[in-house]
């Protein structure tokens, strides 16, 4: 598909902060039609909606728990509403689990599970058909280095991301015929809300481990989800990247 990229769409779910907000601004930048998706955070997404409007996008924003089939399909309504459904999808919305294992409830179990592996899947089912119909598409996942290497204390989280980055290269092989590219980014530890766990010792204590010596910055994977969304990257496909500081090789 040959078109400006300011003719392009991108839904990034969970875009209301940290990881998606940046990659909602990095591809605003371009001009791009942005969709942000939220599940609670209104206001925060109206913010960052505010800022890519400023940047000159045509952007809308859409509610919905992605964990419950009907309420991606009232999403992707609205979104075939107002033409807007996305030439690139960007899985992005996640939660995390600091725990040990044995003290998981089931019920955080399957939340963790719901949302950032059941979620992904249903909303990519939902705007395949699209893709598939104009044989053009990209899909990023964002994963964890978590789902490469495991982590103590986050089972539950690292076991939803490994199962990212192998259904990351299935599809990839089953949708290459198409021209739909499928790729995840896997960070390294990444300057956002989802370190508020770890005190300051902690946080200083982590990155001593990083050969890099800091963590990585939210633009920093805005700016990997948007290379490989470029029609260039045509033949990047079914790749786990980990922007990790040289971490985890």
């Amino acid at each position: 598909m040959n078109k400006p990229l300011h003719e392009y769409t991108v839904l990034i779910t969970g875009a209301s902060r940290g990881i998606g907000a940046a990659i909602a601004e990095r591809f605003a930048q371009v001009g791009m039609n942005i969709v942000i998706h939220y599940r609670s955070s209104h206001e925060a997404a109206n913010e960052v909606a505010r800022s890519c409007l400023s940047l000159g996008s045509q952007v809308l924003t859409v509610s919905a728990d992605i964990s419950q089939k009907q309420e991606i399909e009232k999403m992707r309504e609205k979104l075939e509403g107002h033409d807007m459904l996305p030439d690139i999808l960007i899985n992005n919305a996640g939660i995390s689990h600091y725990g040990l294992f044995q003290d998981i409830s089931e019920e955080a179990w399957d939340q963790v599970m719901n949302v950032n592996l059941k979620g992904l899947f249903l909303c990519t089912q939902a705007f395949l058909p699209e893709m598939i119909r104009k044989k053009w598409g990209r899909i990023i996942n964002i994963s964890s280095v978590w789902g490469q290497s495991g982590a103590s204390c986050e089972a539950a989280y690292a076991a939803t991301k490994g199962g990212i980055n192998a259904l990351t290269k299935s599809l990839a092989k089953e949708l290459a015929p198409s021209h739909i590219t499928v790729n995840a980014i896997a960070p390294g530890v990444v300057d956002t809300e989802m370190m508020n766990h770890l005190d300051h010792g902690e946080k200083q204590a982590l990155q001593s481990e990083i050969p890099a010596g800091r963590f990585a910055q939210p633009n920093e994977i805005a700016s990997l989800a948007y290379f490989l969304s470029l029609p260039e990257s045509s033949y990047i496909t079914g790749q786990i990247i980990s922007p990790n500081g040289g971490w985890v090789t």
